[in-house]
C-alpha cells in the first residue's frame, strides 16, 4: 500500500539528518521546505563561523522553524573548532577547576556563538557520571566521578547554554559513565548498583529546566532487560517522563550506531524509537545522504500502517519538536536579524545582568583574567592544570628546548579525529627550537624509540600520553622511555589515573587546544 503523502510529512516532522558539504543540497532544501523538523551539523559541514551563519539562513529560508543541532562539548568533542582544537576545556577540566559560575559563564559565551552562527540545539553537556576510569567512550566528556559535582556542572552548563536561546540536551540518558562498551559499536549495560547515582544529575537538569535529553544505547536490566534505553518504553516514557516529569523533547542519540541499527536496521530502530517515546531522531554522522533521510521516514510512516508506532504518538512527537522550535525562535536564537543582539544579551543572562549594565564580581574577574591572557576558555584550562614533582631533576620551567614526543592513541568516533591536540605546537612557539615527534600504536617501536632516545640526548624529554592507563602500547612505550631518562618529564591530556609519572608530571584534565597550550606554559614558565 502506497504511504500517504500527509503520513510522510508528519515522519519527517520528527527528524534530524545529516547531510554532506557546506551548502544545503538540493534534496535537503526540497525536505525541508515539505516539512522537515531540521537537520544535525558535523565538522564536514563546518569552514568557519561566517560560512555556517550563512549555511543556517539557506536553511532557515526553507523552513523558519529549523531546528539546527550540533554536538558541540566544548573540549575534545567540538564541531566548531574541529579544524584548529576548542578554545574552551572539556567537561572534565571544568570539573576539576570546579567553579560553577566559570562554567555558567564558558556555557553562556559557547551559546552565543551557536546563536550567532544560526544553532537552535547544542547536544550537550554530557550528564554521565565517570565512575568507571576505564570507559571507551566518555572519560573527559564528563564533567567527573562524583554524581553531585557532575550534577551541578551539568545545571550550570545548561543554564548558560539556555540563557543565550540555544535549547541545551544533556545526554546519554539514563547514564553512560560506568560501562566498559562504546555503543557505536556495541550494547553497554548499566550495572544496578550505582545506578541512582548516574540519575541524579539528569533529574536535577530536569528541574533546571532543560529543554531536551538525549537517550543512550545502553541496556539497564534494572528497568528493561531486552531493550536498550533508546528503544525501551519502561526507560524513555516510565523512567524519563513518568518519575522523572521530563516534558521536554527526547532526541536519539545516532540512530545508526550498532548498539541499536545492528539488530532492527536504521530504520526499523528510528520506529521503536519513537513508539518507545522518543520525540526526534538524530541520524547522519556516519550515513549521510538522501537515501538514509527517506529510508528512515518511510519506515516510520510504515510503522504506523503497521500497528507498530501509533499515529497519535507520532503527531505527540512531532508536537514536541514544534514546541521546542517555537522556544528556541522566541528566546534569543537567530532568525533573519539580530542573533548578535539577542546574543549578547544570553551571555549577559548568565550572570545575571542586564544589557548595558556592569558585570558583576565574578564576571569581572574572569573578563579581566581573559583579557591579560588569551581568553576565558585558557583561563580555565590552566585553573584546571595539576603539576606534581617527583624530582629536582629537570628543572622547571624548562631552560632549552625540549624534544617533545607525543604518543597518539586512536579516538573513538565522537571525536573528530583530525582535531589537533599536545602540547608540542604551543611549546614551540614559546620555546623555539623545539623537537616533536608524534607516535601511533603501531610505530612507537623499540628500535624506534631508541632512535628518538639518541635525538634527544643533550634535550629535556617531555613525554605526552593521553588515557595511557587504557592503552598498554602507551604504557609499553612510557616505561623504555621512563627506564632510559629518569628527568622526563610526562604530560596526561586524557584522564590521569596515575600521578607518579615521570620526574614531573603535569595533568592537564583535557586535550583541547587550550589544553595544551596551558601546559606549554607550566614547561616554559610563562604562568
Amino acid at each position: 500500500m502506497p504511504l500517504s503523502g500527509d503520513l510522510l510529512r508528519l515522519a519527517d516532522a520528527v527528524l534530524l539528518p545529516g547531510f554532506a558539504g557546506h551548502e544545503p543540497p538540493d534534496w535537503l532544501r526540497r525536505r525541508l521546505g515539505e516539512g522537515l523538523a531540521g537537520v544535525a551539523l558535523f565538522s564536514r559541514n563546518i569552514a568557519g563561523p561566517a560560512q555556517v551563519a550563512r549555511l543556517t539562513a539557506a536553511l532557515r529560508a526553507e523552513n523558519p522553524s529549523v531546528l539546527v543541532g550540533v554536538d558541540e562539548e566544548s573540549g575534545e568533542v567540538t564541531r566548531l573548532e574541529a579544524a584548529t582544537g576548542s578554545s574552551r576545556p572539556g567537561a572534565y577540566a571544568l570539573g576539576v577547576a570546579d567553579d560553577v559560575a566559570m562554567t555558567e559563564t564558558l556555557a553562556a559565551e559557547l551559546g552565543a556563538d551557536l546563536a550567532r552562527a544560526g544553532i537552535t540545539i547544542d547536544f550537550a553537556p554530557s550528564a554521565d557520571v565517570n565512575a568507571n576510569p576505564d570507559n571507551p567512550v566518555i572519560g573527559l566528556r564528563s564533567f567527573g566521578a562524583d554524581p553531585a559535582l557532575v550534577s551541578r556542572h551539568a545545571r550550570a552548563f545548561v543554564r548558560g547554554l539556555q540563557s543565550a536561546g540555544v535549547a541545551a540536551c544533556v545526554k546519554h540518558f539514563p547514564g553512560h559513565g560506568d560501562t566498559t562498551v562504546d555503543s557505536h559499536h556495541g550494547v553497554p549495560e548499566v550495572a544496578a548498583d550505582g545506578f541512582e547515582d548516574a540519575l541524579l544529575p539528569f533529574a536535577d537538569a530536569v528541574r533546571e529546566g532543560v529543554k531536551a535529553v538525549m537517550t543512550g544505547h545502553l541496556l539497564v536490566p534494572s528497568y528493561d532487560g531486552e531493550l536498550p534505553a533508546t528503544l525501551s518504553p519502561k526507560v524513555l516514557t516510565g523512567l524519563l517522563r513518568g518519575e522523572l516529569g521530563f516534558q521536554g523533547v527526547i532526541v536519539t542519540d545516532a540512530i545508526e550506531m550498532a548498539a541499536v541499527a545492528g539488530t532492527y536496521g536504521i530504520g526499523g530502530a528510528a520506529a521503536r524509537a519513537l513508539a518507545a517515546g522518543a520525540d526526534a531522531i538524530c541520524v547522519g554522522g556516519e550515513h549521510a545522504d538522501e537515501a538514509t533521510a527517506t529510508g528512515i521516514r518511510d519506515a516510520i510512516a510504515a510503522a504506523v500502517t503497521q500497528g507498530l508506532l501509533p499515529e497519535e504518538r507520532l503527531a505527540d512527537a512531532a508536537r514536541r519538536v514544534r514546541e521546542l522550535a517555537a522556544w528556541t525562535a522566541s528566546s534569543g536564537s537567530p532568525t533573519a536579524t539580530g542573533s548578535e543582539d539577542r546574543a549578547e544579551s544570553g551571555a549577559l543572562a548568565a550572570t545575571g545582568a542586564r544589557p548595558g549594565a556592569r558585570p558583576g564580581a565574578r564576571s569581572r574577574a574572569l573578563a579581566g583574567a581573559a583579557a591579560g591572557g588569551g581568553g576565558a576558555g585558557l583561563v580555565a584550562a590552566r585553573r584546571a592544570v595539576r603539576v606534581v614533582r617527583r624530582s629536582t631533576t629537570p628543572e622547571l620551567p624548562l631552560t632549552e628546548a625540549p624534544h617533545v614526543v607525543e604518543l597518539a592513541p586512536e579516538m573513538n568516533l565522537a571525536i573528530d579525529r583530525h582535531t589537533p591536540w599536545g602540547v608540542g605546537e604551543p611549546l614551540t612557539g614559546l620555546l623555539p627550537g623545539t623537537v616533536v615527534t608524534r607516535l601511533g600504536s603501531g610505530k612507537a617501536t623499540g628500535p624506534a624509540l631508541e632512535r628518538l632516545l639518541g635525538a634527544a640526548s643533550g634535550r629535556p624529554l617531555v613525554v605526552v600520553v593521553r588515557d595511557v592507563h587504557r592503552h598498554p602500547w602507551q604504557e609499553e612505550a612510557l616505561r623504555h622511555l621512563l627506564s632510559a631518562r629518569r628527568d622526563t618529564v610526562v604530560v596526561e591530556m586524557g584522564l590521569p589515573a596515575r600521578s607518579d609519572l615521570g620526574a614531573v608530571h603535569i595533568a592537564t584534565h583535557g586535550s583541547a587546544r587550550v589544553c595544551g597550550q596551558a601546559a606549554a606554559e607550566v614547561l616554559a614558565g610563562r604562568v
